[in-house]
């Protein structure tokens, strides 16, 4: 049956379509973290939705396994394929093209292969601008971005796909298409179902098109480095920057003094935005698409800074200059992960808690965990603003990765989610469940919610193809 399985998808695909060649597909079975690694029946790339509709519907009638793939850029395994080999590896990276971008409507109606650098070049030339950015940017795809629910760090401003994503089209269980593309600023038809997809990580249907909500072209930023004691008084600066800025507001990150140094440490060119170190670090942006409000972006920025100063919230701060000092301010928050790699291994956790908790979670987690694990060093870091931080245990030194994830990191990692948990948080703020979390994720949801999941799976995929083993 796989023989004739494969002859029905050559013929449906063509040569550029389908490969069971180990070379041709060995780039694509091991996720970006290089935490899994697993073997497939073939990689299909289909070149629209058609020819998309036709193999998960020929999937169907063979009872094969599908396993959706964008741009391999994951954080949690969700795209990877599982060892037994019968799994078919669908990747839609073919299907990249920009079917129309309307700059009166500022919408672009794009494939799921368009990678988002991409769509962040076309944008900018017609003067609009995609607001969702991420350090992947030069290889995640729409589709992978739409699957996940991608974040990114202009959350706080514009949201995370959900709410960028205007219309959808994909490909269900059974080979039907879904089409919802045109954007409806009103429609009370029952449920909003591309909702249903947004998010699912292929295990509801494949994202094939997306229509993307625009936004007017960046007719300034300016971007601000603060120093301060602690992360109530981070936090406190960016309920300042919120009363202050308003909607010009659009990032606000922070990192420790730990993290600056790491960075510090691994990129050769890098230098301390400030002359000496803190407790933490804040990052804000603040962008203008109106020409004249962005000839005030200096004024509300060194207007927040005095009133940072006067309330004792910051001990030193810097506007940068140029664009280029700006980028430099970002590389450092963009580079953090990578120069915490070089350290040596680490259990990394998306969570995310109550904007307004969360510093006191990290001040009770931190400390509690360092005395639990001794040896290792828990650092947080990221988008303060969305209450989502990145939750690094970083393991004592000169741990064997293997070994120390095997003995301890599991266990790290159990002891974090229920901290989350316990304060009402969520153990995947922004990089979705895959295989990383669904052990997990079965032991702390809702039953309510999970049982409403599984319903909803069961009633679009009876046979349990799509990317089987991934979060529900």
């Amino acid at each position: 049956m796989t023989t004739e399985f494969l002859d029905e998808a050559a013929r449906l695909l063509g040569s550029k379509g389908l490969t069971a060649a180990p070379d041709d597909i060995a780039p694509w079975l091991t996720d970006w973290r290089g935490r899994y690694t697993g073997s497939a029946l073939a990689l299909a790339s289909p070149a629209n939705t058609a020819e998309v509709a036709a193999l998960v519907a020929l999937c169907a009638r063979h009872g094969v396994p599908i396993v959706p793939q964008g741009g391999n850029s994951g954080m949690s395994g969700g795209a990877t394929p599982f060892e037994s080999g019968n799994e078919l590896l669908l990747s839609l990276r073919r299907m990249n093209r920009i079917v129309a971008l309307d700059p009166e409507a500022r919408t672009a109606t794009v494939e799921a292969g368009v990678i988002l650098q991409v769509l962040h070049e076309a944008a900018e030339r017609v003067g609009l601008r995609f607001p969702l950015s991420l350090g992947g940017k030069g290889s995640a795809t729409i589709g992978g971005l739409v699957s996940t629910n991608a974040g990114g760090t202009q959350v706080l401003r514009h949201g995370s796909m959900r709410a960028l994503v205007l219309g959808l089209e994909g490909v269900l269980a059974d080979g039907s298409i879904f089409n919802q593309l045109t954007p409806l600023k009103k429609d009370n038809r029952g449920f909003d179902l591309k909702q249903v997809l947004i998010g699912s990580e292929g295990t509801l249907g494949i994202v094939t098109a997306a229509t993307l909500k625009l936004e007017p072209g960046m007719a300034g930023r300016t971007v601000l480095w603060a120093g301060a004691n602690s992360l109530h008084d981070a936090r406190a600066l960016l309920l300042l920057s919120q009363s202050m800025a308003g909607d010009l507001l659009e990032g606000f990150e922070v990192l420790p003094q730990h993290s600056l140094e790491a960075v510090l440490a691994y990129l050769p060119d890098a230098r301390a935005p400030l002359a000496a170190p803190h407790a933490w670090h804040a990052l804000i942006e603040l962008v203008a698409g109106d020409p004249a409000m962005a000839d005030k972006l200096p004024e509300v920025a060194e207007t927040l800074l005095a009133q940072a100063f006067e309330r004792g919230l910051i001990q030193d701060a810097t506007i940068a200059a140029s664009e280029d000092q700006a980028e430099r301010l970002w590389l450092i928050r963009e580079t953090i992960s990578p120069a915490e790699r070089a350290i040596g291994p680490a259990m990394q956790h998306d969570i995310s808690v109550p904007v307004e908790q969360m510093p006191a979670f990290v001040e009770a987690a931190v400390p509690r965990l360092e005395a639990d694990w001794p040896g290792t060093r828990a650092v947080c870091f990221g988008h303060l603003g969305d209450g989502n931080v990145h939750f690094h245990v970083i393991a004592p030194t000169g741990s064997d990765r293997v070994a120390w994830e095997a003995r301890d990191g599991k266990a790290i990692s159990r002891q974090v989610h229920d901290m989350v948990t316990q304060w009402g948080g969520s153990i995947s703020a922004e990089h979705g469940i895959g295989r990383l979390k669904r052990d997990e994720l079965e032991r702390l949801a809702d039953p309510v919610v999970l049982a409403m999941m599984r319903a909803i799976k069961q009633a679009l995929d009876p046979q349990g193809l799509m990317n089987p083993g991934k979060l529900v």
